[in-house]
């Protein structure tokens, strides 16, 4: 316990200064947070997806953490780490192109048509009326959503699209504001509101569902125990939640939804 402190001491005061046989060791203390991660996002992939693929981009994304940590910033190293290990098991997934065109069309198409639909009800829209704009029946429509549910890997940090900023990420907009000016601070500060305001505009139990499993760390089967659904009936509010969050941030930050996928 003494020398993982002393560790920690040094890589806060400055972690370019560790030695590799001390990152190694920051790695092996960290491996159950990487394993923890990858399971989680695999529990919504297909089987032909190898959990130790995403461990090793896991690894990856864990030592690109320590490199960049920055001390000065109000957030703490396992904070950060876990920002880390979860974009890069997203980008090894984005590398291996497993959700087909055809899926990530039908969930654009999704998008769009509640943002749409939405707009022009000036509320949430229900799952009846959403599946009326499309000329579904809700058979169709929970089986269309059962269907984009893998595009639903829906996180900050991400690679979003930005057709005006040269590709650049939600992720990278937060690290450009690291530097301490009246200007990087209202950008952060508006990127903040912008994604408070698309999550507290979510229907409640969508909100909830977020809340218990990225914030509570529960899985579907427990969430459905919470609100007294079945799990398939979770991942639907879940699918259904990030298809909003998608519809929403696009018209902000100008990507298209289908990239935040």
């Amino acid at each position: 316990m003494g020398n993982k402190t002393t560790i920690l001491k040094k890589f806060k005061d400055k972690p370019t200064r560790l030695t590799i046989d001390q990152k190694n060791q920051l790695i092996l203390e960290y491996a159950p947070l990487i394993k923890f991660i990858a399971q989680k996002i695999a529990i919504r992939l297909p089987a032909n997806i190898e959990l130790d693929d995403l461990i090793s981009a896991g690894v990856i994304g864990l030592m690109d953490a320590i490199e960049k940590y920055d001390e000065t910033r109000d957030n703490t190293f396992k904070t950060y780490a876990e920002f880390r290990i979860r974009g890069a098991i997203l980008d090894e997934l984005r590398a291996q192109d497993w959700v087909p065109r055809s899926v990530r069309d039908k969930a654009k198409v999704l998008d769009r048509t509640m943002v749409k639909l939405e707009a022009e009800l000036g509320r949430n829209a229900t799952e009846e009326e959403v599946a009326g704009k499309l000329g579904l029946n809700m058979d169709e429509f929970h089986d269309l959503v059962n269907q984009v549910r893998p595009v639903s890997l829906l996180s900050i940090d991400e690679a979003a699209t930005f057709s005006n900023v040269d590709k650049k990420s939600i992720l990278n907009l937060l690290e450009s504001c690291k530097i301490s000016n009246p200007f990087n601070q209202l950008n952060l500060k508006s990127i903040k509101e912008i994604v408070t305001r698309a999550i507290e505009e979510l229907p409640e139990k969508q909100r909830l569902v977020l809340s218990l499993y990225y914030y509570e760390d529960l899985n579907l089967k427990e969430i459905g125990q919470v609100l007294r659904v079945t799990e398939s009936r979770v991942s639907q509010l879940h699918a259904q939640a990030v298809s909003r969050l998608r519809g929403k941030l696009a018209t902000h930050f100008d990507f298209d939804s289908e990239e935040v996928a």
